[in-house]
């Protein structure tokens, strides 16, 4: 499904938007009917935990999930959004017909039903949901050792860097100090998925904590 933009622009703020997306995900067929369970905003991507009941009470057939002890089954839905000339719009996606988008919350991945099938698109988008959610929030002055050496647009490879920062105006940007060169790197947090952490600011003295500490009082 392509895109769908709302021209009377009814759609202005956040509440709005989960409105919307409780309406979408909010109805009835001749024998079943959806519900939305949650809803979650990461960037400007919803993520949804829909339930589907069937209007007989009897449980809910589904080639994609196992039935829940209710009869019900839950399903994940991704809605990416964008405003276009003031106008809201979005794209929908069921977790198994490909989402890229993959930053929902464990708490709504939680909600959903068990795969039939652990080789399925919704299992490794789930998957990667979770890798997401595992990386770790580095503190100022935590040192890191990388996945795998990480190769620079210099041709040089760093693995261990130190959480620090810069300033761009009033602005404080997060960066990374390389261990062998001193220098400043710029990371993703995808680039810091399978990262650890090697010694925390917390746990002793930071050389760059230090220094950023010394800046304040001068």
């Amino acid at each position: 499904m392509g895109w769908l933009f709302y021209t009377d622009r009814r759609v202005k703020t956040y509440a709005d938007e989960k409105a919307e997306v409780t309406r979408l995900c909010t109805f009835e067929t001749d024998s079943r009917k959806t519900v939305l369970v949650k809803a979650s905003k990461v960037g400007s991507t919803w993520y949804a935990a829909a339930r589907v009941t069937s209007l007989d009470g009897s449980p809910v057939e589904d080639a994609t999930y196992v039935t829940d002890e209710d009869g019900s089954i839950t399903f994940g839905a991704v809605f990416l959004t964008r405003y276009d000339d003031g106008c809201w719009g979005y794209k929908d996606m069921e977790e198994s017909a490909g989402p890229v988008e993959s930053r929902a919350p464990p708490g709504l991945l939680g909600l959903l039903s068990e795969l039939k099938d652990p080789d399925s698109y919704a299992h490794a988008w789930r998957q990667r949901c979770r890798d997401w959610a595992a990386i770790p929030d580095y503190q100022e002055g935590d040192r890191i050792r990388l996945a795998a050496p990480m190769t620079l647009t210099d041709g040089s490879t760093c693995q261990i860097v130190t959480a620090t920062h810069y300033r761009r105006g009033r602005q404080k940007r997060r960066c990374y100090r390389i261990e062998e060169t001193a220098g400043l790197v710029r990371l993703s947090k995808d680039t810091l998925a399978g990262s650890e952490l090697v010694s925390s600011a917390k746990g002793g003295s930071s050389p760059v904590l230090a220094e950023f500490l010394a800046g304040q009082e001068s």
